[in-house]
């Protein structure tokens, strides 16, 4: 039986140990390489899916997407879409209705995604839609991850540049945990939706809770 909460105290994400996209991280760099990278995408049964900005700390100054990070249950390809853009490949994956493809406030990522290609989005699941349906009322991917999982992701990389020539190993790593991440939480909550296999604990805002074990 599961503890989770309606909503997780975040000051109790820090002592949790930390989850790590195990996987395979290829970082794709031109149109050749998206197609193939989509091609094998697109043979998976589920996709996790995400994406980073340039951070701007000039008021009025907005980047758009540099990174699409979509991954599979053991593979991550990071399209680059700062240098290569929006192939017709990467568009593609996009459109795709058969395959699903699960984010975290994906109204937002679309809409970027939207300002480098016009795109009719394809089969996508946004796990905000689908939380509240076992009791939870959070809605960031570290709050979610921690309830449900007791790990901690880390969002330290969240704010470097992601328009660098070369991205480092943080940077990738990162990426790849966030979008793999989402399809952990979409099975997990699927199943605990199916079998009712957990405890709902019903905290009010400023109460101490206690982090999962």
């Amino acid at each position: 039986m599961k503890t989770i909460y309606n909503k997780y105290d975040k000051s109790q994400i820090g002592v949790l140990p930390r989850a790590l996209f195990q996987g395979r991280i290829v970082v794709v760099l031109s149109a050749t390489e998206a197609k193939k990278a989509v091609d094998f995408l697109l043979s998976q049964p589920i996709l996790g899916i995400d994406t980073e900005t340039r951070p701007s700390f000039k008021k009025g100054v907005t980047h758009k997407v540099s990174l699409l990070q979509v991954s599979s249950v053991d593979t991550c390809f990071l399209f680059r879409l700062n240098i290569i853009g929006m192939s017709e490949d990467i568009i593609r994956l996009l459109e795709d209705t058969k395959v699903p493809k699960v984010g975290l406030s994906l109204h937002d990522d679309l809409l970027m995604l939207h300002k480098i290609a016009e795109f009719k989005p394809g089969y996508f699941i946004d796990l905000q839609d689908h939380v509240g349906e076992i009791g939870i009322e959070d809605k960031s991917l570290q709050k979610l991850y921690a309830n449900v999982f007791g790990e901690k992701i880390s969002k330290g990389q969240r704010l470097t540049n992601w328009e660098a020539d070369v991205l480092n190993d943080n940077q990738k790593l990162y990426a790849a945990t966030d979008a793999w991440a989402c399809i952990k939480l979409y099975e997990e909550l699927q199943h605990l939706k199916a079998y009712g296999d957990y405890e709902l604990i019903k905290q009010e805002d400023g109460q101490v809770q206690k982090s999962i074990s």
